[in-house]
């Protein structure tokens, strides 16, 4: 994820340089990542490129700050229910 959002577009190759990590791994993270539609991919001749959807990232941030918010609350509410 942190290649693909400084870097750009990139093909597995490029995602597994300099990298312990297999093609196979970053294969099958990459389809998890494209059926939650988080990535996209392209066909550049030979290869595939894959890119960070950001409009989907951006829905994903909002959903998980909506939980952090009510988190936040509910540990409000037991913090006050234990001082009383």
């Amino acid at each position: 994820m942190a290649r693909l959002s400084s870097q750009g577009p990139l093909s597995i190759s490029r995602l597994t340089e300099d990298t312990s990590i297999t093609r196979q791994a970053i294969t099958k993270h990459l389809k998890v990542l494209r059926e939650a539609g988080v990535v996209k991919d392209t066909r550049s001749g030979r290869e595939r490129l894959f890119r960070l959807e950001n409009a989907r990232l951006e829905q994903a941030k909002r959903h998980l700050d909506a939980i952090s918010h009510e988190w936040d609350r509910a540990i409000d509410r037991l913090r006050a229910l234990v001082e009383e």
